[in-house]
Order: structure tokens, then C-alpha cells, then sequence
């Protein structure tokens, strides 16, 4: 049997809150997909490398046997009630701090309630995206948006701990918009918030006319506006976590080399499966970092080989864990301890064939498991 090394605590540089409201077998196993798709009929998102981490780590912690089946684990839940579950399973984690997305929607719990259940420190990262929607909201003009989006990002930035953003995929059929290796002119610039405040206008207006509208909030930014608030972002100072779901890490590589030297770090989120090019890219420029997160959750008992593959092409001084969980406590948990058992086998396989002491076997699995995130995210 592979030695394992223990990985001690942890900091969760990218999560989300808890929902408040209990769940439905149905609607608690669509949380457990990579998508809101549904299952294929006759089949369930139970039967998937994240259903099985579920059954295998959280029906212990409600006083019930690992791999029962689901409904027993759902019925155990709801006796429990939303908030005993979600404090067993997230104190479980030990994760010492949190660094919550409150940018998804939904009757989720924000960084103050999280600490309290959790047990530990949380702090915001604020969504790029929904501060302008925000920002859109209560500005009437082109003009005063863009005022107030300047004012808005500088006020975050003096309580948030990082900022986040997407990176567009390609539509079917098209090319993605570039991440730019420098801002919009101000032509551009204003060009793009009025095309884009003039859709969600359209937008709230057929929701009032039933036309099925979703009043304004769904209208995807402009690229122009959405490279004006990145690099907005650059300007504070903070860290920008950049995700990258389907996207190809490639398509970063200009704004990584532009953004050097501005004293703000980058952090890839959500890289798999293309997590060999974030980790290369993470190796290339000195304020380029990987994030770990969704890898132990989605690649389930392949976890270890996938680490193993970033670690091959990231210093590990770049590398940071997080659990991406969502709305569920679960994926929390799942994502903390698949992460600590997959490293600790990486680690612990490399000092058994005596490549590695433990001594410095455990200091690579502190640095991972939270030494990069203090440093980075100036966490102390």
C-alpha cells in the first residue's frame, strides 16, 4: 500500500455559498452535475466519480454507514435539517478560511454565515459581471454607468479579497472573444456599454410585455466592457481570478504577459481538463497561479494522476486548492477530501520511492493546501 502524507489545513481560495432551503432526491442529484442538464432517462448523476465521493465521505458524518443508498442518505438529511447538515459536513472539511464567489444566484448563504456554520474565517471575492449589473441598475446614462463602475470596483476592492471573472467559451460554430492584452479606448469602451445597456433595456422590456424576457439580468457583457473591468481590476491591486470552464488557457496567454509587473496576480480557476496548459501557463510568468479546484471533485478516483500531471509543469509555490463547492455542503466536504487524499498518495508515493524526504513532502502539502493562498490573497 502507497505511504500518504497528511495535509493539514486548509484554505478554500474559491467556493460558493450553502443553500438555505432543503432539497428532493431529484433536485439535490442535479447539484451533483458538472451542468444543470438533466440525466439521461433511467440514469442519475448518483452513478457519476462525484456521486460516489457523496456516498463514500458524507453519509458517515449523519450517523449513517459509507455507500448507503441515496434515499436512505436524503431522508437521513432531511430528519437532520438543512442547517445540522450543513455544519457537520462543512466543520468536517477543515478548512480555516473560505473565500466565497457571492456572485451566483440562488437563497445561498454568504461569507458571514458560512464562517459561523463552517467555523471559520470567509471573506468575499466579488464577480466582476454582477457588479456592473448592479452598477446598470442604478445609473441612468452611459455616462454615469461608467462613472459609477469606476467607483464601484474601487469600493470592492477595499473590502473584497480578490475579484473573478469568466473567460467566454466559443459559440457553436463561432471563434471566442479574446481576453485583450490591453484596456478598450474610451470610443470602444462607451460604444460597448451603450450596446450593452441598450439589450438589457430590451430585455426588461419584453419581460414586462410576457414575452418571456428575464428582465435584463441574463444579457451576457460586452467583451469591450468586460476587458474595461479586468483590467479595472488589474488596477487595484487585488487578485483576479480568472475562469475558465471550457476555455482553452491559451487564450490568456497576451494578458498574462501584459499584466506582469502590475502587481496583480492571476489565478486560473476551474482548469480541467485542460489543466496541464493552466499549469504551464501558471509556470511561465511569475503572477500566473493554477487552481486546483474541481479536480478532486470530478476526477474522483483518478484525482492523485491528475495532480500528479500539474505538479509535473506548475513550481509549487503556484499551486493553490480550492473546492469550487456550490450549493450543496457536500461537494465542500467531497472537494476537501479527495484533494487531501489524492496529494497526500502523490506525495507519499514519491517519498516511498525516496525522491522526496517527508520532511519536505509535508511542506509542499502545507504550501498547497493553504501556505500559497495566505500569500497570495494576504491572508496572514
Amino acid at each position: 500500500m502507497t505511504d500518504t502524507v497528511p495535509v493539514a489545513d486548509l484554505v478554500d481560495q474559491n467556493c460558493h455559498g450553502v443553500l438555505r432551503t432543503e432539497l428532493g432526491l431529484g433536485t439535490f442529484e442535479a447539484r451533483l452535475g458538472a451542468s444543470r442538464a438533466p440525466a439521461a432517462p433511467g440514469t442519475t448523476f448518483f452513478d457519476t466519480q462525484t456521486g460516489f465521493a457523496v456516498r463514500r465521505w458524507c453519509p458517515p458524518l449523519l450517523g449513517l454507514e459509507a455507500h448507503c443508498p441515496p434515499a436512505h442518505y436524503l431522508a437521513r438529511r432531511r430528519e437532520l435539517g438543512v442547517a445540522e447538515t450543513s455544519r457537520r459536513l462543512l466543520r468536517a472539511t477543515g478548512v480555516s478560511a473560505h473565500l466565497i464567489d457571492t456572485g451566483l444566484p440562488g437563497d445561498l448563504t454568504g461569507p458571514a454565515e458560512m464562517a459561523s456554520a463552517a467555523g471559520s474565517q470567509a471573506r468575499e471575492i466579488v464577480r466582476l459581471e454582477i457588479l456592473a449589473e448592479h452598477v446598470a441598475d442604478t445609473s441612468g446614462t452611459v455616462d454615469a454607468f461608467l462613472v459609477n463602475l469606476g467607483e464601484a470596483v474601487h469600493t470592492a476592492a477595499s473590502t473584497a479579497v480578490a475579484f473573478t471573472s469568466a473567460v467566454a467559451v466559443a459559440p457553436v460554430g463561432g471563434e471566442a472573444p479574446r481576453v485583450a492584452p490591453e484596456p478598450p479606448g474610451p470610443v470602444r469602451l462607451r460604444a460597448a456599454a451603450g450596446r450593452w445597456l441598450a439589450r438589457r433595456e430590451e430585455e426588461r422590456r419584453a419581460a414586462r410585455l410576457g414575452a418571456g424576457g428575464r428582465g435584463g439580468g441574463g444579457v451576457r457583457v460586452e467583451p469591450e466592457l468586460l476587458d474595461h473591468l479586468r483590467w479595472s481590476a488589474v488596477a487595484c491591486g487585488l487578485p483576479l481570478q480568472l475562469r475558465l470552464g471550457a476555455a482553452d488557457p491559451a487564450r490568456l496567454a497576451d494578458f498574462a504577459a501584459a499584466t506582469e509587473g502590475h502587481g496583480c496576480d492571476l489565478v486560473l480557476l476551474h482548469g480541467y481538463p485542460h489543466h496541464r496548459q493552466a499549469a504551464a501557463l501558471a509556470g511561465r510568468h511569475p503572477h500566473v497561479y493554477a487552481d486546483l479546484g474541481t479536480v478532486p471533485a470530478w476526477t474522483g478516483a483518478r484525482a492523485a494522476g491528475v495532480l500528479a500531471e500539474i505538479m509535473e509543469l506548475a513550481p509549487f509555490g503556484k499551486l493553490l486548492f480550492s473546492s469550487g463547492g456550490r450549493e450543496l455542503p457536500e461537494l465542500h466536504l467531497v472537494g476537501a477530501r479527495q484533494f487531501r487524499e489524492a496529494l497526500g498518495r502523490v506525495l507519499g508515493g514519491w517519498v516511498e520511492d525516496g525522491a522526496w524526504t517527508r520532511q519536505d513532502a509535508a511542506r509542499v502539502a502545507t504550501m498547497i493546501g493553504s501556505g500559497n493562498a495566505r500569500r497570495v490573497y494576504g491572508l496572514g
